[in-house]
């Protein structure tokens, strides 16, 4: 089997999102998804890519992060995409621990998360309504999770809240991990793509100012987040 992964791009930036957010983080953006969620900001990695071995992206990573004297970062991270869809991304992250990067990964819940290497910190949506692939959502993975692990709601919807509040609740999710409640921000003309699903009829759209009002009056265990990324940099900007 070719030890080879198709690769959208490799940058440095820093971290937008999670308990990471604000750290350097080296991303590897791996090439297609089978999920169309409404609120896509990466359209462009369903199939921009190209090929490259093992080697060549452990040698990449290496050189972004050859500047930093601190061992600890930058934190590298696999998205997407869907980094789970190519299976030699599992001996890629076993490597990445194995040179003493903190590994983080990007995924949607949709599949089995079970055979990451264990020192990999797992970043896990559970898809709501408004994305057009609640059926989508794998729950079995919940028994795989770690306290290392963090589960993220991307919220756009009223719907969306409550739907992630009753998941929270029946799943007891913050007694596992940190939970993180991330705001739809809209997309920009340029990240608009026809092959994503429509939000849902006669949903009702949620400003960020009103989730983060329900989260303190509802007192609710979760990070509000939103994408830093998106308030450094254009919207629509590549590689940040």
């Amino acid at each position: 089997m070719s030890d080879t992964l198709v690769v959208n791009e490799i940058y440095l930036s820093l971290q937008g999102e999670s308990t990471f957010a604000g750290l350097p983080c080296v991303f590897i953006r791996l090439t297609a998804c089978d999920l169309r969620c409404s609120y896509c900001d990466t359209a462009y990695a369903f199939t921009e890519g190209k090929k490259k071995s093992l080697a060549e992206i452990l040698t990449e990573v290496k050189r972004l992060a050859a500047p930093f004297s601190n061992p600890q970062l930058p934190l590298v991270e696999l998205t997407g995409g869907e980094p789970l869809l190519q299976k030699k991304s599992l001996p890629l992250m076993k490597s990445l621990c194995d040179d003493g990067f903190t590994v983080l990964i990007e995924t949607s819940g949709a599949h089995d998360i079970s055979k990451i290497d264990p020192r990999v910190r797992r970043i896990m949506d559970l898809k709501c309504p408004a994305s057009g692939e609640v059926a989508r959502n794998r729950f079995e993975n919940i028994a795989h999770l770690k306290a290392t692990d963090e589960i993220k709601f991307v919220i756009g919807t009223v719907e969306d809240y409550e739907w992630a509040k009753q998941q929270i609740a029946a799943h007891k999710l913050d007694a596992i991990c940190p939970l993180l409640f991330s705001w739809v921000h809209p997309l920009a003309p340029e990240q608009q793509s026809k092959a994503l699903k429509k939000v849902p009829a006669k949903l009702t759209p949620i400003s960020r100012r009103d989730l983060a009002e329900k989260i303190i009056a509802d007192a609710l265990p979760v990070r509000f987040q939103i994408q830093q990324h998106k308030i450094i940099w254009p919207p629509e900007q590549r590689g940040v």
